[in-house]
């Protein structure tokens, strides 16, 4: 029974050759993938859960070493959430407890939120490349298809040893989850190929809403969603509420799967005609 206490043998490069096989294997997997989703906030876990769920090939890229983004914490450093009717039933769905502030408004902890939505979203067959930003897209012609990523600490180095070339993935799909910044579709504006009107001042009642009803593709191949959505469309900021966002990727993650499916239907039909 005592030798049940130790640990197996494993020397240093087997450590090392450990990590470094797994990440690389799973790096050339997903250098091609049906969906990236750009931001690991709560939208994008959501709309990368709900993608992953329903069998398709989704990696989420956070410039952060963290995921989950502003849902570790409410607002001012206080780490309750509030989200409202009807969103609290995707927190009911991933067992996040929730306390009814009032009708309609409810109340979760941040962190036991916050880590029931990233193993969620795990669990669900999403791969994760953390620490990695997008400095631009993939195009094709007049069509997104996929990122061209770097490391995040590359960013910070001084100007004159960054001559460190990003690499590219393709994707069928990007969604742009990266909330106010807009990441993403900020690497189209500046190219002249769109406009961002920028989000406006904040109105937690009309916000909600309106992220939602604007979730949609908004440039052929490129998706945005939660906050990010407000950048986009000129809606105003929601403020610390979490509801549209997890409302929002739900949206996005299921008019991404319909045009998925819709195009795989497509190809299948082009090749039986050959």
């Amino acid at each position: 029974m005592a030798n049940d206490t130790r640990f197996s043998h494993a020397s240093e490069k087997d450590v090392t050759r450990a990590i470094l096989r797994s990440f690389t294997k799973e790096l050339d997997d997903y250098a091609e993938s049906d969906a990236i989703v750009v931001g690991a906030g709560p939208s994008g876990l959501i709309a990368a859960r709900e993608l992953a769920g329903t069998g398709h090939r989704v990696l989420l890229v956070e410039r952060n070493n963290y995921l989950g983004g502003g849902f570790w914490l409410g607002g001012y450093l206080m780490n309750k959430l509030t989200v409202r009717a009807p969103a609290h039933r995707i927190l009911d769905e991933i067992g996040v407890p929730l306390q009814k502030a009032q009708d309609g408004l409810y109340v979760a902890d941040g962190p036991h939120a916050c880590s029931k939505l990233i193993a969620s979203a795990c669990d669900a067959g999403v791969r994760v490349l953390n620490m990695t930003q997008i400095d631009d897209l993939v195009l094709r012609g007049e069509r997104v298809g996929g990122v061209v990523i770097n490391w995040t600490p590359v960013e910070a180095l001084p100007r004159q040893i960054t001559c460190v070339d990003p690499v590219a993935l393709e994707s069928k799909v990007v969604i742009d989850a990266t909330g106010h910044d807009a990441s993403a579709v900020s690497a189209l504006e500046r190219r002249d190929l769109i406009e961002l009107p920028g989000y406006g001042a904040m109105s937690v009642q009309d916000a909600e809403d309106a992220v939602v009803d604007r979730t949609d593709e908004v440039f052929p191949g490129l998706y945005a969603c939660g906050m990010s959505v407000a950048t986009v469309r000129g809606l105003p900021r929601m403020g610390p509420t979490f509801g549209a966002m997890l409302l929002s990727g739900r949206k996005v993650a299921r008019i991404v799967g319909e045009q998925l499916s819709l195009d795989a239907t497509v190809e299948e039909q082009l090749i039986t005609a050959k």
